[in-house]
This record gives structure tokens, C-alpha cells and sequence, in this order.
């Protein structure tokens, strides 16, 4: 794995947390996209490897502040469902979107829980909506819950 920033920034006040979806030739498209959101103060951030990905093919994520938020990979055909993560900053609203996403038809993709592959505060829940798209829920902020003490 390839990281160009050391200092990660998180979805903050944002509602759209990152996106991803398949292309053709990840490399090919990392040298479109770098450029075409080039305007937008947007660069490369990682790439990762065929050997650490779920498709076998190779993932690069570009975005702002070394936080990447448009995410796309090969290995997989392009018009495949996609991947659309919400951030919040309250982990009741990730659990809550379980909960509401189950109910309204949704199939479970991952329940709520820490995500450690990405860091320690990753909370996320995961729901394929009807068409098949990964529809994420995601708190990047440390567990609010406190403990009563004695």
C-alpha cells in the first residue's frame, strides 16, 4: 500500500464520507482523474494493491488534506454496483441506518461495528440496497459513550 499523506482528515461536517466504483484500468484512470480534479485541489492519496483488494485488482483513492474520497478500481466490470458511504459523526445514526436500510427491503452487508482494517474509530454498518449498490454508514469519531462510574 502506497500512502502519499501522513495527516488524515475525516468527513467532518460532510454528509458524502467517499464513493467508489469499477473501471476498466485503474491505472489509466488514476491519470484522468488526477488530472480532471486537479481544479478541485483533489490528488492521489493510495493506491493499493491487486494483492489487498477484494476484486484482484489494483484501488487508488484520490481527495483533499490526504482524505480520499473518490475511490475506483479494476478487476471488476465497470457498471458493477457501486459503493456510497454517509458519514455522520454520532455512531447511533450508523445504527439507526442499519436498522431502517433492513427494514425498508435492504440486505445486510456488515452490521454495525469498528472496522480496525481502516483504524480504530472506523464504526460502520454496510446494506446492498435493491439494485445491488454497497450503501455505507460510517462515524470516524472515537465511541462517545461514557461510562457511570460508582
Amino acid at each position: 500500500m502506497t500512502v502519499k499523506s501522513e495527516a488524515p482528515r475525516y468527513a467532518g461536517d460532510a454528509i458524502l464520507d467517499h464513493i467508489e466504483f469499477a473501471v476498466a484500468d485503474a491505472e489509466r484512470s488514476r491519470r484522468f482523474y488526477e488530472e480532471a480534479l486537479r481544479p478541485f485541489d483533489m490528488t492521489f492519496i493510495i493506491r493499493v494493491g491487486p494483492e489487498r483488494t477484494r476484486t484482484g485488482g489494483t484501488r487508488y483513492g484520490l481527495g483533499r488534506d490526504g482524505y480520499p474520497r473518490i475511490w475506483f478500481h479494476d478487476g471488476e466490470a465497470p457498471g458493477s454496483p457501486m459503493h456510497l458511504a454517509l458519514a455522520t459523526t454520532d455512531r447511533r445514526i450508523v445504527d439507526a441506518f442499519h436498522v431502517g436500510a433492513l427494514a425498508a427491503g435492504g440486505a445486510d452487508n456488515g452490521p454495525p461495528g469498528v472496522r480496525e482494517l481502516y483504524h480504530s474509530d472506523y464504526y460502520a454498518a454496510f446494506v446492498l440496497d435493491p439494485d445491488g449498490n454497497n450503501i455505507e454508514a460510517v462515524c470516524q469519531e472515537p465511541d462517545q459513550e461514557v461510562t457511570p462510574g460508582p
